[in-house]
Formats: C-alpha cells, sequence, structure tokens
C-alpha cells in the first residue's frame, strides 16, 4: 500500500476513534448538567446544521488550496472544538465546542478526496473509498469501547482524549501528509459565500440524478437509524447491551464489505451502475423485514441492512467523484456530505414523530423513499454508466 494511503487511512481512523469515543456517553454527560433530552438532540443537531455550510465550502477550498492545508485546518478544528466541549462548565460552552467542531467540518470529505486524487483508474478508486469506510467502521467499532472505559476515570475525561487524541493527528497530518491535489483550480476568483457551491449543485444538471439518489439513500437510512433503538426496546424487548450488538453486526457487515467484498466479489460481479440498483432493492427489502417484528427476519435484515449502506455509499460517492470536474472533486464530495449532515438535522424529527404514531411508520417511510432512489437510478441510468473510465 502507498505511503500516503496509510497516512490518509491513520489520519481517518484516529479521527472516528475520537469520535466514536464521546459520542455514546455525551447525553449521558450532558444531562448531568441538567440538560433536557431536546437539548440533547439539539447538541447533535448544530454540528450536523454547521457541517451542512461548511462541507462543501471546504471541498471547493481543498480544490483551489489543496487537500492537505484544508485537512490539517478540519482536523484541528475537531481538537479545538472537543477540548472546548470537554472544558465547559455550562450548556452554551457546549453549544461552542460543537459549533467550532461543525464550522470546520471537513476531515471525512477531504480524506475522501484525497483518496480519488491518488486513484489511478476507476477500479482503484472505488477501492480506495471502500478502505476509507472500512477504517471508519472500525474507528467507529473501536471508539465506544474506548471511551467507556475511559469515562470510569472521569465523566469529563473522554472529551479531553478526544481531543487529544484529534491533536496528535493534526501534528501527525502536518508533518507526513503529502499534497496529491495536481488539479488545483486558480484561475478563478474564489468566493467565501458558503452558498455558492449549494447554488451550483442545485444547477449541475450532470450530478443532479446522483444527488436525489444519495438524497432518497441517506434520509431513509437516518429515519431508520434515528428510532433504531426504540423500535427493538418496545418490538423485541432489547437490552441496552443487546442494541448495541446489532449495531455491531451491521457494523461488522460493513467492514467486511468495503474492506474486502467491494472490490474482491462485487465490483468483479458488477458493474457500479448495476450494484447501485441492486444495493437499493437490498436496502428496501431489508427495511421491510426489519419493520416485520419477526426475529428472524430482524436478524436477516441487519446483514442486508449493513451490506447494502456500505456498497451503496461507496458507489454513489465514486460516481460522484467520476463525474465531478476534475477541478471540483472536492466540492462534489462536500455537497455529498452537507446533504447528509442536513437529513441528519431534519430526519430524527420526522422519524420521532411517525414513531410515535405507529412504529412501523419511519421504516415504511424509509422503504418508500428507497423505492424512488430505485426509480432514479434505473430512470437515469444513462447519466451514470457514462461516467468516463478513468478518475
Amino acid at each position: 500500500m502507498q505511503k500516503e494511503k496509510i497516512i490518509v487511512l491513520s489520519a481517518v481512523l484516529a479521527d472516528v476513534i475520537g469520535f466514536g469515543i464521546v459520542i455514546p456517553i455525551l447525553p449521558y454527560y450532558v444531562t448531568a448538567y441538567g440538560a433536557s433530552p431536546s437539548t440533547v438532540t439539539l447538541l447533535f443537531a448544530v454540528f450536523s446544521f454547521c457541517s451542512f455550510f461548511s462541507a462543501p465550502f471546504l471541498g471547493r477550498l481543498s480544490d483551489r488550496i489543496g487537500r492537505r492545508p484544508v485537512m490539517i485546518l478540519s482536523i484541528t478544528s475537531t481538537a479545538l472544538g472537543w477540548l472546548v466541549f470537554a472544558g465547559a462548565r455550562t450548556i452554551w460552552m457546549m453549544f461552542l465546542g460543537r459549533i467550532i467542531d461543525g464550522l470546520a467540518a471537513g476531515n471525512f470529505t477531504t480524506a475522501q478526496s484525497t483518496m480519488v486524487d491518488l486513484a489511478k483508474d476507476e477500479k482503484e478508486r472505488t477501492k480506495n473509498l471502500g478502505m476509507i469506510g472500512a477504517a471508519f467502521g472500525i474507528g467507529f467499532l473501536l471508539g465506544p469501547v474506548i471511551g467507556g472505559a475511559l469515562s470510569r476515570v472521569s465523566p469529563a475525561f473522554p472529551f479531553w482524549m478526544a481531543g487529544a487524541l484529534a491533536a496528535v493527528n493534526a501534528c501527525a497530518a502536518f508533518l507526513f501528509l503529502p499534497e496529491t491535489n495536481r488539479h488545483r483550480e486558480t484561475g478563478k476568483p474564489f468566493s467565501f459565500n458558503p452558498l455558492a457551491p449549494l447554488a451550483r449543485a442545485a444547477k449541475d444538471k450532470k450530478l443532479r440524478p446522483l444527488y436525489f439518489i444519495w438524497s432518497f439513500f441517506a434520509f431513509a437510512i437516518v429515519t431508520g437509524q434515528s428510532i433504531f433503538g426504540l423500535y427493538m426496546k418496545d418490538t423485541f424487548g432489547f437490552t441496552a447491551f443487546q442494541t448495541g450488538m446489532a449495531f455491531t453486526v451491521i457494523g461488522l457487515m460493513v467492514i467486511l464489505n468495503q474492506g474486502f467484498l467491494l472490490h474482491k466479489f462485487w465490483l468483479v460481479k458488477f458493474s457500479e451502475s448495476t450494484l447501485e440498483v441492486f444495493m437499493l432493492v437490498l436496502l428496501a427489502v431489508s427495511t421491510l423485514l426489519f419493520a416485520s417484528g419477526n426475529l428472524v427476519c430482524f436478524a436477516l435484515s441487519l446483514i442486508g441492512l449493513g451490506t447494502g449502506q456500505a456498497n451503496l455509499r461507496v458507489v454513489l460517492t465514486s460516481q460522484a467523484a467520476a463525474a465531478a470536474d476534475p477541478m471540483q472533486k472536492g466540492e462534489t464530495l462536500g455537497i455529498l456530505s452537507a446533504l447528509m449532515s442536513a437529513y441528519m438535522a431534519t430526519a430524527p424529527v420526522l422519524s420521532g414523530f411517525l414513531f410515535e404514531q405507529n412504529r412501523i411508520y419511519p421504516y415504511v417511510l424509509s422503504a418508500l423513499l428507497l423505492l424512488f432512489g430505485i426509480y432514479y437510478s434505473i430512470r437515469f441510468r444513462h447519466n451514470t454508466a457514462a461516467i468516463p473510465e478513468k478518475a
């Protein structure tokens, strides 16, 4: 493996481990300060809201000045955000910490852009993005375990550790991360308007179908995941430990597919456009199986949900990167990240309301959204199939 890839993957792994350390225990920490459940959800939402605007802007900035400085800036922002949060003694300081992190939330998107830069052809591009996803999955599995152990030292200690880990990561990126963007866009004036990339995306007829498919996929996944624990508690009487084990199964399927099966099996047997449709169908079927209330169907659905998410994320990201202008790949991947952030901030509200009416309604909505994604994928297949072979 190239030295550059190892450095990028290490940076992603460290970043996600830090994120995983604190996210599971954040609600318990915040409520100890007297915060209401709605305040806890707002702390999650404010990060997503800020990253909705920052991700495309930072992607555009990395197209202009390079991936390396933007990656260092983003990781440094993460370190500062968690350190402010760890030292907070009031709720507003906690919000400030999450805002600081969200305003420069380009770590993952810039890492993806870097791996796309390093790819020599279509298959290597998709494989590289799969490796990023696998590193993300490993970090997300390890983080909560480490966070649980650190919380025994003190409630704030995991947050200090997450900040320290990000600070070390930023130093490592500064010392070892090379510049990979050889197609920097320096001829046009640079706009500091964070809405400009979003406006360009809305007018982009070439990429619009992919943005639609990504939106249906992202909204469906977030809608189902946001009430995942509540559904299993009410339907099967699962404990927090059992729910965590179900999440672990999905995480293991993500790692298995993105780290091995994607480039060893799926991309050998199927083209990207065919795999896209197949994974959308698999997700729709798995969502309905999950909502059936049957334990056997539930177990099968976990395999399908992990497999579908893992492969579809990579395939759609790879196709978007391939279809983008060579000088605007960072901005394009930033748009995908911004859309995901928008749905992470809004879908849980709708999902919670639907769950109160009937616990299967959120999953019915998810399945319908995925059906729309299947329609768009087939309807505009000629758009995605015409993506050039070279990255």
